[in-house]
């Protein structure tokens, strides 16, 4: 039984080689597995959780190398299917001083886009704990229609449900149909990561708290709001609490904000309790253990590779 199974895009994402990003005055990318949904399993996995994947990729190089990533650190990729016509899905970063991130997407024909209700393995999001998913499945057909067929698998199966909107303003028709989107499926999670800018699109709010709130309203059990160097906010029972990040030289946030997110899912799993039951406190001290691990993760390049190891979480908090 795995512990989390998650839907949706798998792709590499294309990082300016260091230290310049240059090789003789060319720019230069290094090759990095990617996908919000796969980053959040590659960090539950390595923390010492079971994790799987159901995606679709292409019938080339980027499709096996993104297979043969999550294999060797233990994500199940049974649910992974292979697409002979369409090309895996490919982004490229740009970093700039503080190693803030911007993407350009080569997706129009990717692969993930074309994942179908018959890829969709029923009995392994059946004898899942946790169900994981994004919204990007939803910006095309048929992969909405899919990744809506899993989360009714999961609901009806009794998941605890996880949702990362990780909204990409450039794979959407306009921001109208991506809130709707994602203002569809908010009531049917339990547990809700936004980023800063997403909780103010989607609640209609000012500030984190407050949007916060709002979003725990439509029926989330806990929301977490995070904002980059600023902290994370995060609403629990009415209640709203702040945990401040932790002050490092970033190089590279790509992959930031799934690093923290499958940290905190790994420590509600060790609770082994419902989202309803979890204490404040257990609450606040998981978002600290993301908090810790998410920038961490910023001292190296891409998303999966720069996953810390669980002891170095614990090493910072003591010192």
């Amino acid at each position: 039984m795995p512990d989390i199974t998650a839907v949706g895009e798998l792709l590499i994402d294309f990082t300016p080689f260091k230290p310049a990003g240059k090789i003789n005055g060319a720019a230069a990318y290094a090759q990095n597995p990617g996908g919000a949904p796969a980053n959040v399993l590659a960090v539950i996995s390595k923390y010492g959780g079971s994790a799987a994947m159901i995606s679709k990729v292409g019938d080339d190089m980027f499709g096996r190398f993104l297979t043969d990533v999550l294999k060797s650190i233990n994500v199940d990729t049974s649910g992974v299917a292979v697409d002979k016509l369409h090309n895996t899905t490919l982004a490229f970063v740009a970093l700039d001083e503080n190693g803030d991130r911007s993407f350009s997407f080569y997706r129009n024909f990717g692969a993930d886009i074309y994942l179908e209700k018959a890829d969709i393995p029923a009995e392994l999001i059946k004898n899942s704990k946790i169900f994981h998913f994004g919204s990007l499945s939803f910006t095309n057909e048929p992969s909405r229609t899919a990744a809506d067929y899993a989360l009714e698998i999961a609901r009806e199966s009794g998941c605890v449900i996880t949702f990362d909107p990780n909204y990409r303003e450039l794979l959407w028709s306009d921001r109208k149909t991506a809130v709707s989107e994602i203002l569809k499926r908010i009531k049917y999670a339990d547990i809700i990561k936004v980023s800063k800018e997403e909780a103010l699109m989607i609640s209609g709010e000012t500030d984190s708290a407050g949007a916060a709130v709002r979003i725990s309203e439509t029926g989330p059990s806990v929301v977490l709001v995070t904002d980059g160097a600023n902290g994370v906010t995060y609403a629990y029972r009415g209640k709203t609490g702040f945990v401040p990040s932790i002050k490092v030289k970033a190089a590279d946030t790509t992959g930031a904000g799934d690093i923290f997110f499958g940290t905190f899912i790994y420590e509600f799993l060790k609770t082994k309790k419902n989202p309803g039951e979890l204490s404040e406190t257990e609450i606040r001290n998981a978002v600290k253990s993301a908090v810790i691990s998410s920038g961490l993760s910023t001292l190296e390049s891409g998303a999966i590779p720069s996953i810390p190891k669980y002891e170095e979480i614990a090493k910072f908090e003591k010192r």
